[in-house]
């Protein structure tokens, strides 16, 4: 069993336990994250789902990014999470933003990721400074990201408020 399985099944067992509601958006990872998160046990009952904005126009319409914010940067990666979270009504957002290479972009060499994280309690990000190929720094990335969703997942407590709604599946 991987870091990652490991990740993502305790962030099942404890979003489903404490009734929370998780989300993501995604720059660098396309959709790979949402993918994974997606495929947790019971994910229709905790996952409120994602958003994939490649383009800095639509990150800043649609998820409030301030512009002229870099968007290879740790304000980059707080506000979309921070901006997520409230979109989602979510307890815990992680976004993905960064370099996936093979070359540099925008002055940032490849492999520059920042992940950002958001709760009531707080905001943050996480840099990581990957190597290799391109698709091993995005397998990278969605596991660092799976395992700070399930880091700040566990650190929630009491769950957050209960909400109506049917489940999707």
């Amino acid at each position: 069993m991987t870091d990652d399985q490991s990740a993502l099944e305790r962030l099942s067992e404890v979003a489903e336990e404490r009734g929370l509601r998780i989300c993501v958006v995604e720059s660098l990872t396309s959709g790979r994250l949402a993918s994974t998160v997606g495929a947790g046990e019971g994910a229709g009952n905790w996952f409120a789902g994602g958003v994939v904005a490649y383009l800095t126009d639509v990150k800043e319409r649609l998820l409030g990014l301030t512009p002229g914010t870099d968007p290879c940067s740790p304000e980059c990666a707080e506000q979309l999470a921070e901006n997520g979270r409230r979109l989602f009504d979510a307890d815990v957002c992680v976004s993905t933003t960064g370099v996936g290479g093979p070359g540099p972009e925008g002055g940032h060499e490849p492999g520059t990721v920042y992940l950002g994280w958001a709760t009531a309690e707080g905001v943050g990000h996480r840099m990581l400074a990957l190597t290799g190929e391109p698709v091993e720094v995005l397998d990278d990335t969605v596991d660092a990201a799976t395992r700070l969703l399930e880091f700040h997942a566990e650190a929630i407590r009491p769950a957050g408020p209960r909400r109506g709604g049917a489940a999707a599946g």
